[in-house]
């Protein structure tokens, strides 16, 4: 006998037995169905003193400039994740440094994981989800251009902690929930 088609008819909201949130619950079998954060890996890639931006050639954000990142894939580590993402996003081979930070965003349920990465080949140009990959002086970031709050926090996250090597703890900003 096989167990019944999980459809969303067949889920209610509960507080399972020995939890205390609530949960999605099917009402046949009491299978819990968690809702957790999702994750997003990226990089701040470096040429030098020049970092790596693309702009965006999908919604959200079309037209403005990001850091390479993206979503976590099923069975991927996060530096894995920040190598695929800069491979899809500027056809660009990285090598991952280090850690940069650990960043929430609760009022969406992210989590983002980013590095710092150095480019390993002179190579790069836009990949699929890009319509113009470019290296930036730091002065020249286009600040007003830029396509999500977390990455202005990111950058200017990064440039604190230049010099410095290894995990840098981040403490989101004043205002980081309300953006």
């Amino acid at each position: 006998m096989s167990n019944p088609p999980f459809t969303p008819d067949h889920f209610h909201r509960a507080v399972p037995d020995g939890d205390d949130h609530e949960r999605l619950v099917c009402r046949d079998c009491g299978f819990v169905s968690y809702e957790n954060p999702k994750i997003i890996a990226g990089a701040v890639v470096t040429a030098g003193d020049q970092i790596m931006l693309c702009k965006r050639s999908i919604h959200p954000q079309r037209g403005r400039w990001t850091i390479p990142a993206g979503f976590l894939e099923m069975g991927e580590a996060p530096h894995e994740g920040a190598v695929r993402e800069a491979m899809e996003e500027a056809c660009a081979t990285i090598e991952i440094i280090d850690l940069l930070g650990v960043y929430s965003v609760r009022r969406i349920s992210q989590v983002h994981m980013m590095y710092r990465a150095r480019l390993a080949s002179p190579d790069f140009k836009p990949g699929f989800e890009s319509l113009e990959v470019k290296l930036f002086d730091w002065r020249d970031i286009p600040w007003d251009e830029l396509a999500f709050p977390s990455v202005h926090w990111v950058l200017n996250h990064f440039d604190e902690v230049r010099g410095q090597s290894g995990f840098a703890p981040f403490t989101n900003p004043e205002g980081w929930e309300e953006v």
